[in-house]
């Protein structure tokens, strides 16, 4: 299946414009009045007869306002008061806008990957994805708030910059040559910060890699005695991680203090130059000092900003690239299309998938008829095909070649999803919430009554749920565990059984459960082939035994149809 072309993702939409204005807007207060609240600083001095205020007390003067040392002070005290309204409103609307990035973010990259095609989610790595979507994406928010820090420093600089041209423009001249060349001597430090973020991201994933494995083999790994060993691998995965933070902080500390170093250095250089070759009036030096020096870990905090940035964007490349990914094979949405009823037959005519990466077929020129009424068994080696023939019937996928068709339409686009809502599948493991019991069950219908969910426990050969302590209301837990392993299964048929399906899909419901309950089971399956079509997929066992008909496949190919 070919992806269609979408659109390239954005971090930012449009409905962030609006707040973007807003922090810009913010910004340029606060760096307006502290670059005011530092050229005032003239004047006063002026004011103390410590020099003359120059242009700066002409142009106060024909503003009506006086020179004076007590009315200046209260103005310098006005500004740095609202100064700090502003920053404290422009941080709180810096977490907001953080935030919902974020959110959004994480939101698109969620709904990407649930409609996008089955064929794609299969070749994905489930570890990886989790780590994207949970650490990568919380990394997108560190670019978020370095990239908003950046730019605020960047407007209070300019902020100050506009100042000290108001008080030395030769000066001012001198300082910004000396802090461009300052920020371009760690352009190189900057790349490497971001070699590391993606060596951070590769860390992250290899983590989510081996306790995802890990986790799921807990008891492989007690049972083969190979807890040191698991343990190990590990603490390796973490090793790498604390390396890569280490040479970040390495870098970036050693950046900080040439930075420091070099800056403190030029500042006595251009002091050095306006007192002793300039001349420069100490009412115009002392508050350029103070401008620089309030400018210094400014440029401080942007280079640190800078490589911060510099280090998570690959994490937002990565959910950029996964969106993407996943959006251009978006499946076409059912829309209005009305799904087959399943009268007749399920059909399958040269049908064949591949996959990408694969050598061969995984379905190669299948030709089979499913009846609307009775039980098919699906049967065959491991690899066979079984549930890439299921996915099939299910609507999940559309075949390469060859076509899938109920009652004679064919599963295609907007059919094929539409398809879905008349299939229920039941998957080997269990599937339950951490939630109620009726909770779990209206997963499948949400408007279902408690009458209708009474009626899907007694069809599934579930009433046991019924005498838990609390009923439809007993919390289920993490997973279900307090329940056995046939219980949980039936509670799946049951939740499979509230969908009113025309097709109902167990693929290899039963294989891990003893003879009783795949007895119960069979059971609850027998009643059912008199009104919709069930087709299970295993080796052996009661449900293929009950089986009305059989489809054997072999390496993908049809090898019997009875």
């Amino acid at each position: 299946m070919n992806a269609r072309a979408v659109a390239p993702p954005r971090l930012l939409a449009a409905e962030h414009y609006p707040r973007i204005a807003w922090l810009l807007a913010l910004m340029a207060i606060s760096a307006a009045t502290e670059g005011l609240g530092l050229v005032l600083l003239v004047p006063l001095l002026g004011s103390l007869g410590q020099g003359d205020p120059g242009g700066i007390g002409a142009a106060l003067t024909a503003l009506g306002m006086p020179t004076r040392l007590g009315p200046l002070l209260i103005l310098f005290v006005a500004l740095v008061t609202l100064r700090a309204v502003i920053v404290q409103l422009r941080a709180l609307a810096g977490h907001r806008f953080e935030t919902e990035v974020v959110d959004g973010l994480r939101r698109r990259a969620w709904q990407a990957l649930l409609h996008c095609e089955w064929r794609v989610l299969l070749g994905m790595k489930r570890s990886n994805t989790a780590s994207l979507l949970i650490s990568r994406v919380d990394r997108a928010g560190i670019f978020v708030n370095q990239a908003i820090l950046a730019l605020s420093t960047l407007i209070t600089l300019g902020g100050i910059a506009l100042a000290a041209l108001v008080i030395s423009p030769l000066l001012t001249a001198g300082a910004i040559v000396s802090g461009l060349l300052v920020l371009t001597a760690f352009h190189g430090m900057r790349r490497r910060a971001a070699a590391l973020g993606d060596a951070l991201g590769r860390a992250h994933s290899g983590i989510h890699s081996r306790l995802d494995e890990g986790l799921g083999a807990l008891r492989v790994i007690k049972g083969l005695g190979r807890e040191d060993k698991a343990l190990d691998e590990l603490v390796s995965e973490f090793a790498g991680l604390r390396e890569t933070t280490i040479a970040y902080l390495r870098d970036t500390g050693r950046g900080q203090i040439a930075l420091q170093a070099g800056g403190a250095a030029l500042l006595a250089l251009l002091v050095w130059l306006a007192l002793e070759r300039w001349h420069s009036d100490v009412a115009v030096v002392l508050p350029m000092v103070a401008l620089f020096a309030r400018a210094l870990p400014l440029i401080g905090g942007l280079q640190q900003a800078g490589l911060n940035a510099s280090h998570a964007r690959p994490a937002v490349r990565d959910a950029l690239d996964l969106i993407a990914m996943a959006e251009a094979a978006r499946e076409q949405p059912a829309g209005d299309v009305a799904p087959p009823l399943l009268n007749q037959a399920i059909q399958l005519v040269d049908a064949t998938v591949r996959f990408s990466g694969e050598a061969g077929a995984a379905l190669d020129q299948v030709t089979a008829t499913i009846p609307a009424r009775g039980i098919t068994a699906i049967t065959g080696h491991s690899g066979a095909g079984k549930s890439t023939l299921a996915d099939l019937i299910g609507g999940l996928l559309e075949p390469d070649d060859g076509a899938v068709m109920v009652d004679g339409t064919v599963l295609r686009g907007a059919a094929r999803q539409a398809w879905r809502s008349r299939v229920a599948y039941v998957q080997q493991d269990p599937v339950l919430l951490s939630a109620s019991l009726r909770d779990n069950l209206r997963w499948a219908a949400p408007e279902a009554d408690d009458a209708r969910l009474v009626e899907a426990l007694a069809a599934a050969s579930a009433g046991f749920a019924l005498d838990l302590p609390q009923g439809l209301d007993t919390p289920l837990g993490d997973g279900g565990r307090q329940l056995s392993g046939g219980e949980r299964q039936r509670l799946m048929l049951a939740r499979a059984l509230l969908r009113e399906p025309a097709l109902l899909i167990l693929d290899e419901a039963t294989s891990a459960l003893d003879a009783a309950n795949e007895a119960q089971i069979a059971a609850a399956l027998g009643p059912l082939r008199e009104r919709l079509a069930v087709v299970v997929i295993g080796h052996r066992g009661k449900l293929v035994e009950l089986a009305d008909r059989e489809i054997r496949l072999d390496a993908g190919r049809l090898a019997q149809a009875e």
